[in-house]
């Protein structure tokens, strides 16, 4: 393929650049670092975030989030050791935080790896002690299940384990942590779970981890409840440019702009069916663009009929018909110069419009998290332009 085979095309490719994406994601490096700003500011004098970048850092790419963050945050999460391992090797394994329990058989490595596991049980406490060996103690987080039902000792059953665990001389609890279920929606619970988890918390350390952190909050926890953020703050969402809390929003940058082409344009007639099952017939003329995205690529098929829309030379264009694996088609009637390799934005800016992840997971019926990270692995990942 040739420059002049492109030119003659009419496709808007930056030919000297070589540059044929058919469908990507733009992160904004700047908005990041203003996101974790204001998390930080949110925080008490010594206190700390920790950039939460499982699932390739919510879908984003997670060697580019990292790397843009180097120079604000030494903290960062990961679902498993897995992802610990992916994290670029400047990262202080020490500051790496393993969320997710851990397979019995995965537990030794993680030792060996110098990242910090979560643990609720007896059974891991001791499982890491015996792989501690001549390496030293195994740094840990002793995690409290206070409502979030997913992991952690009883609140009832935790002052029993600590001293237990306090014996173990393979091991070094890190921080004392906890998990807030609904921190976004449920006021009134969210702040009498702090208030008991930092009584509980202040006990544990008293008595047994002198030296162990505090850490609870998510991204809703620190934007509507800073004084109990504790020690550490684990910021997932709102690092990424999205507020669980909608009266926070403004206060925060989108980082992630999702846009694919346009591959083809055709008139279509009155009475023209579109797509699989024929579920939307033209009711009238209409110039249909055809774009280089699917549910293969995370756009996700449960929008079709749901009014998703697009934005092509920064007008809201309708989706048309069922979502298909690699390819959706959207109303361009009376939008000037759309043609074959015309970009269309369908997260993020262009010209005066915007649609932002939240108004894409209300189509879904989903959240933005699994918007986020439901991008699919041919969906290119790139650095902003200026």
């Amino acid at each position: 393929m040739n420059a002049s085979f492109l030119e003659n095309t009419g496709a808007e490719y930056a030919v000297g650049d070589r540059d044929f994406g058919r469908c990507w994601v733009e992160i904004d490096p700047g908005a990041l670092v203003k996101n974790a700003r204001v998390a930080s500011g949110r925080l008490g004098a010594g206190a700390e975030c920790m950039a939460v970048v499982k699932a390739n850092a919510y879908g984003h790419g997670v060697g580019l989030v990292v790397e843009a963050l180097r120079a604000e945050v030494r903290h960062f999460a990961v679902a498993n050791l897995k992802e610990a391992m992916e994290l670029p090797e400047w990262v202080d394994r020490r500051c790496i935080t393993i969320l997710s329990p851990a397979l019995p058989a995965e537990r030794p490595a993680i030792a060996a790896s110098g990242c910090v596991p979560m643990i609720s049980s007896w059974e891991e406490a001791s499982a890491y002690a015996r792989a501690a060996g001549s390496t030293g103690a195994v740094p840990v987080h002793f995690c409290l299940d206070t409502g979030m039902g997913r992991m952690g000792v009883w609140e009832e059953d935790a002052v029993a384990l600590a001293g237990a665990i306090h014996s173990l001389d393979g091991l070094r609890v890190q921080s004392i942590a906890s998990h807030l279920p609904c921190a976004d929606e449920d006021d009134e619970y969210t702040v009498a779970q702090l208030e008991r988890f930092h009584v509980l918390a202040r006990e544990l350390v008293g008595r047994f981890f002198p030296q162990a952190r505090v850490q609870v909050e998510n991204s809703a926890g620190l934007l509507a409840f800073p004084g109990h953020a504790g020690d550490l703050a684990r910021v997932g969402l709102m690092l990424y440019g999205e507020s669980p809390r909608p009266e926070f929003q403004g206060e925060l940058e989108p980082v992630l702009a999702w846009k694919t082409r346009v591959t083809l344009v055709r008139d279509f007639g009155a009475g023209r069916g579109i797509s699989y099952g024929r579920t939307y017939v033209t009711p009238r003329p209409m110039q249909v663009a055809t774009l280089a995205v699917g549910y293969a690529d995370g756009y996700r098929r449960q929008m079709s009929g749901r009014g998703a829309e697009v934005l092509v030379g920064g007008k809201r264009c309708p989706v048309l018909g069922r979502i298909t694996m690699d390819q959706i088609m959207v109303d361009v009637t009376g939008v000037s110069g759309v043609r074959a390799g015309s970009v269309a934005v369908l997260i993020g800016r262009q010209e005066q419009g915007e649609i932002r992840v939240g108004e894409m997971a209300g189509w879904a019926s989903s959240i933005p998290w699994e918007i986020y990270t439901g991008l699919g692995a041919r969906v290119e990942r790139r650095i902003k332009s200026e």
